[in-house]
């Protein structure tokens, strides 16, 4: 497993905890804001990462996984808390 699929399965982690967090913890309507907050983070530290090792190499892709996964992750989530009630 390369770096930057350890890197891309940290995020789809950190983002699962985030959202488990928001649903247990909030209200459905602050959920559905943390959750828009969630994503943003999880975008923001792959261009974080990439900063500091200052190498473009790999970045839409890690970008498009890291985002990608983590959208699916949250709607995943948006759906459960709506059908929750």
């Amino acid at each position: 497993m390369s770096k930057s699929w350890i890197r891309i399965v940290i995020i789809w982690v950190v983002v699962v905890a985030m959202a488990l967090a928001a649903i247990q913890n909030l209200e459905s309507e602050q959920a559905f804001v943390w959750f828009g907050a969630i994503l943003a983070g999880s975008i923001a530290s792959v261009s974080i990462a990439h900063l500091v090792k200052a190498a473009p190499n790999g970045f839409v892709r890690e970008l498009i996984y890291a985002g990608g996964g983590s959208y699916l992750i949250l709607a995943l989530a948006s759906l459960f808390v709506f059908l929750k009630g």
